[in-house]
């Protein structure tokens, strides 16, 4: 095998790896808030993207949620992070997006969903 071949090989070796390893289980969330619930109420987070779907959590305006970025619609959030918030805002209002969270409170993280009418960007 020539220098140049080598070379090659060894090339095309690192891409792969570099482009399996830029695929790795690394997951970036985005922050979002609980925001325009009703006074005195709480945005419930649901198993499914349903509002009748069996309910996980239920937290009060200004609770921050990890979001994983997704959102029915095939919308996803991080897509949309560079626009302003009221568009943010106006892009998943009839959406479902998935949280992150942990609604034991014991370590044990799930997925869940919440309404995008009642959250905000951070």
């Amino acid at each position: 095998m020539t220098i140049c071949s080598r070379t090659a090989a060894a090339f095309a070796v690192a891409s792969l790896t570099l482009a399996f390893a830029g695929q790795s289980h690394a997951t970036v969330f985005a922050a979002w808030q609980v925001a325009n619930v009703p006074f005195g109420d709480t945005l419930n987070v649901r198993k499914y993207p349903s509002g009748g779907s069996q309910k996980q959590a239920a937290y009060p305006n200004g609770t921050v949620l990890q979001m994983t970025g997704r959102c029915t619609g095939g919308i996803n959030l991080l897509d949309i992070a560079n626009q302003p918030a009221w568009k943010q805002e106006q892009t998943v209002r009839y959406r479902w997006c998935e949280v992150w969270h942990d609604p034991g409170q014991n370590g044990n993280f799930v997925t869940g969903w919440a309404y995008g009418k009642y959250i905000a960007p951070h």
